[in-house]
């Protein structure tokens, strides 16, 4: 009796090892993409036994024992009814346990989409309109794209230019246009309300709409960095004496979207709402994104008396005091005219 227990126990524990043998390899068994790196998507509800017939497809599998040995780890592993669905991407071959501690985690792929400072609302539509990751759910014909957003963002204005904080957005396959539109309102709001609270005293604007125009009027004028105060400065005082901002890119913004090219002497003389040559104030909503730097440039501008600024050509502006000065300026930059 005691030589059967003896066996008995030996075949047991053979069997034991077998299975500890075959549960070893199981979480061995490699996942080797043919091209690496490489994506792939668990569509919602996939259970473990779906995504090794997608493997098996895939031609992911060297072996036919690794499918055995897949679906043996997925028998032995509860975690395979907790996978998240996703796109997720392989960089190398994993093991299964590598490959389902990814699902579990849900290290899905991020992509992005940046919004660039200055761009408008049209231009940030068609960026996310090039993004084949995301869900398009917007209408394709731009204006009742921004009527919908307009009604469904509760945006007041007419036009709701300047809402969307340009930055880069991460997203997930899936994800909507939409959605990356709410996230950039959201953010504008929260960088607008930032900027009002912490504005200089006396400025000549009435709320934070008005410091959001002033912001997309300072981001197309200017794009170094140094001098968006200093910008700021020469709008802040033209407001305060009550001179026209003359500002040729909210110009641009107004004009007959027929025309195109440089801005004209008919251009400047059209009287539009956006034409500030020919309107005192502020346009009646921003003309472009503007950036956070733009922002607090138009909540503390810098101090100072210039009153005009003309470009150099070069990304810089030379400011100036007086119109002599200025006429100076302009004669020597943008005329040709030498010292």
């Amino acid at each position: 009796m005691t030589r059967w227990i003896a066996i008995l126990l030996v075949l047991i524990l053979a069997a034991a090892g077998a299975v500890a043998t075959d549960a070893w390899r199981a979480m061995q068994a490699k996942i080797r993409p043919s091209e690496l790196p490489t994506t792939f998507v668990l569509e919602e509800g996939s259970s473990w036994s779906a995504l090794v017939r997608d493997l098996e497809r895939r031609q992911w599998l060297q072996a036919p024992r690794d499918s055995l040995y897949l679906r043996l780890f997925g028998r032995l592993n509860d975690q395979t009814t907790r996978l998240q669905a996703g796109e997720y991407r392989l960089v190398q071959p994993v093991t299964a346990q590598e490959l389902l501690a990814m699902l579990v985690a849900g290290r899905v792929v991020q992509h992005s989409v940046t919004f660039i400072e200055g761009w408008t609302l049209a231009e940030a539509l068609e960026a996310l309109r090039a993004e084949d990751n995301l869900r398009h759910t917007l209408p394709e014909e731009r204006e009742q794209a921004i009527a919908q957003l307009r009604e469904s963002l509760g945006i007041e204005a007419a036009n709701p230019e300047g809402w969307f904080l340009p930055e880069t957005y991460h997203y997930t396959r899936g994800s909507t246009d939409r959605e990356i539109l709410e996230r950039a309102h959201r953010a504008m709001k929260a960088a607008l309300e930032a900027a009002w609270a912490e504005r200089a005293e006396g400025l000549p604007l009435d709320n934070p709409y008005a410091l959001l125009t002033m912001a997309s009027i300072i981001e197309k004028e200017t794009g170094a960095p140094e001098e968006r105060g200093r910008v700021a400065g020469v709008f802040t005082r033209r407001l305060q004496r009550g001179m026209r901002l003359q500002t040729d890119p909210t110009v641009l913004y107004g004009r007959d979207p027929e025309r195109s090219g440089r801005l004209r002497r008919i251009d400047l003389v059209t009287d539009t709402p956006y034409n500030t040559y020919t309107r005192g104030g502020l346009p009646p909503t921003p003309i472009c994104l503007p950036g956070r730097a733009s922002l607090q440039a138009a909540a503390n501008p810098a101090e100072g008396t210039a009153l005009y600024f003309v470009s150099r050509n070069d990304g810089t502006h030379v400011f100036s005091d007086t119109l002599a000065e200025h006429n100076r300026a302009v004669n020597r930059y943008q005329r040709g005219g030498g010292e």
